[in-house]
């Protein structure tokens, strides 16, 4: 019983341990595909030709980094990645180097939402989708 028991040991640890590998994938998958459609909007800020469509795209790279339940979250604006994952950040959780990156985007998105000035709201857009796009 004991040496069945030590063989099955190793396929057992296996079959565990895949279901945690796959959702830890697709967590970063969800994450890559959230911060891929936050730096489109952050891209999209960039270009707005008035303060009004800056700040909307704005508030889109917010909802894709903070997902709905987070911080900041304005279910006002639309969520350009709703259905991809819970948020950028969240989807992120245990990748430090990118949570830091995407912190960091999220403060130039909303520095950008905070401005009063088109040209102020193009420099923040164009740091978040710089911070966005680092690898």
């Amino acid at each position: 019983m004991t040496k069945r028991f030590t063989r099955g040991l190793p396929a057992l640890l296996l079959a565990l341990a895949l279901p945690v590998a796959a959702q830890a994938a697709d967590a970063n998958g969800a994450a890559s595909k959230q911060i891929a459609t936050a730096g489109a909007h952050a891209g999209m800020a960039l270009g707005a030709t008035d303060l009004a469509t800056a700040h909307m795209h704005l508030h889109h790279v917010v909802n894709c980094l903070v997902g709905p339940a987070g911080k900041g979250f304005d279910a006002k604006a639309e969520d350009p990645c709703k259905g991809m994952g819970q948020g950028a950040i969240v989807d992120a959780k245990g990748d430090a180097a990118v949570e830091a990156r995407l912190h960091v985007a999220l403060g130039h998105a909303e520095q950008g939402l905070k401005a009063g000035t088109l040209d102020a709201t193009h420099a923040d857009a164009k740091k978040a989708m710089e911070s966005l796009q680092a690898k």
